[in-house]
């Protein structure tokens, strides 16, 4: 017997899933209710693949199969986002014995709101890593010749940066996040590609950086080689949509699927920028 099957107090015949559809970019969204057979043991994504196979509606209306984002299946591209029955997880991990223990007469799956919507349950997480790019989320290198075996790091960092590593850049933090809002623009008549770039880009950059970035830049200034342009991301994280914008909400920690200590990095990061202000003000 599966250690999920205690958790329904009765085997379903069929499944109800309502899926919130959007055909494109700025359409108007819309509900489709469809019904598939119960199996033990489902994730969502075997659910949208049943659905995408039956390509029909509880009504018997043919439908174009729904659009959703995938990758690994086994929660680690962090693609797969979506709203579960109301809260934001991956679908690949979301299993249905589990959604149908909380919700016995639906699944709900709707597309993250805080991103604009491609198509059904696809979005657009451009900015999510232009926030990474505002930090610098990376290890700096000059070259690609034997640099040597680097500085020793030690155990306790080891400890401290492992956990910060593990983010895969899903947007569940984001989506959950109050200080984090949506940012949809759409292309002018006679803009240029690199205007309208450049223009979304700006619009990017006033907001909320978000936790996933926050994070990052604390993990690379713990890294030996990163931590040479420290202060570049502590700067970043002092301007416009920088760490003081954080409600301290803590709703990011709450649904991160990989249990990252996002607030602890947020707590660390509120520190650092205090200590990197008052050293450029002595820098003047």
């Amino acid at each position: 017997m599966s250690a999920l099957e205690p958790t329904l107090k009765k085997r379903p015949e069929f499944i109800n899933v309502r899926v919130r559809r959007q055909d494109g970019p700025s359409e108007e969204p819309y509900w489709e209710l469809h019904k598939i057979k119960y199996e033990p043991e489902l994730n969502v994504i075997t659910i949208l693949q049943r659905v995408a196979a039956q390509a029909k509606t509880v009504d018997g209306k043919a439908v174009a199969p729904v659009a959703w984002d995938c990758g690994c299946l086994e929660e680690v591209c962090g693609s797969c986002t979506m709203l579960i029955n109301g809260r934001v997880r991956q679908s690949c991990s979301a299993l249905v014995d589990r959604l149908l223990a909380e919700n016995p007469d639906e699944i709900v799956l709707e597309p993250m709101s805080k991103f604009p919507v491609l198509r059904d349950l696809m979005v657009d997480r451009q900015r999510l890593f232009r926030g990474l790019k505002r930090v610098k989320a990376w290890v700096p290198v000059d070259s690609y010749y034997n640099l040597g075996p680097g500085e020793r790091v030690l155990r306790d960092t080891q400890e401290q940066n492992y956990p910060l590593s593990q983010c895969m850049s899903c947007g569940c933090c984001l989506e959950a996040c109050p200080q984090y809002n949506k940012v949809e623009l759409t292309q002018k008549d006679g803009e240029s590609d690199e205007e309208f770039e450049a223009r979304k880009n700006a619009s990017f950059d006033e907001g909320f950086v978000g936790a996933h970035a926050i994070s990052q830049a604390m993990l690379f200034n713990n890294h030996p080689t990163g931590k040479a342009i420290a202060d570049e991301r502590l700067t970043a994280l002092m301007g416009p949509g920088g760490v003081a914008t954080c409600g301290n909400a803590q709703n990011c920690v709450a649904v991160c699927p990989k249990e990252i200590p996002l607030t602890t990095s947020i707590a660390r990061a509120g520190r650092a920028t205090t200590v990197q202000a008052v050293k450029n003000w002595f820098d003047k």
